[in-house]
């Protein structure tokens, strides 16, 4: 009869243990999933901010092949044009050749300035005195194209 008891007795540990493993293993199921979820989200959130970066890596590069675009071209404009122009007596040849550069260089402050320069010794001072606003749009801190300008408006 002990021998019955002691087997009623594991049986009846053993059962609890069961029980015990299947709540510890529905909670640590759970768990899991609640775990599993959250890395899901974290998932999805980077890759959206993969996804952004990626967009601003595409959009970096293509200011970059704007920008040396733009460079290729000002370099051009230098080795065509500016540099012609400084060399040339002629003054018509100068305001042609300033105003090429210009077209494939608009941002050099130093051509507006020269071409103005150019325009003022053609007596042309309107189209100077557009040439030096333009040049102090580029570079407000052109100190010499704004007393160009300012002599230009004093002589009206």
């Amino acid at each position: 009869m002990q021998s019955l008891y002691k087997r009623k007795t594991i049986l009846a540990y053993i059962a609890g243990l069961f029980l015990t493993i299947v709540t510890f293993s529905s909670c640590l199921t759970g768990y899991l999933e609640e775990d599993l979820k959250r890395q899901q989200q974290q998932i999805k959130e980077q890759e959206a901010e993969m996804a952004r970066q990626r967009q601003e890596l595409e959009a970096i590069s293509a200011g970059k092949q704007i920008q040396d675009k733009s460079q290729q071209d000002c370099t051009r404009a230098f080795r065509d044009y500016f540099d012609k122009a400084q060399l040339s007596t002629n003054r018509d040849e100068q305001i042609a050749l300033y105003r090429q550069g210009l077209k494939l260089c608009p941002d050099d402050d130093v051509a507006h300035y020269e071409l103005g320069r150019a325009l003022v010794d053609a007596g042309r001072r309107g189209e100077a005195e557009q040439e030096f606003e333009a040049a102090l749009k580029i570079n407000p801190g052109f100190n010499e194209a704004r007393r160009q300008l300012d002599s230009l408006r004093g002589s009206r």
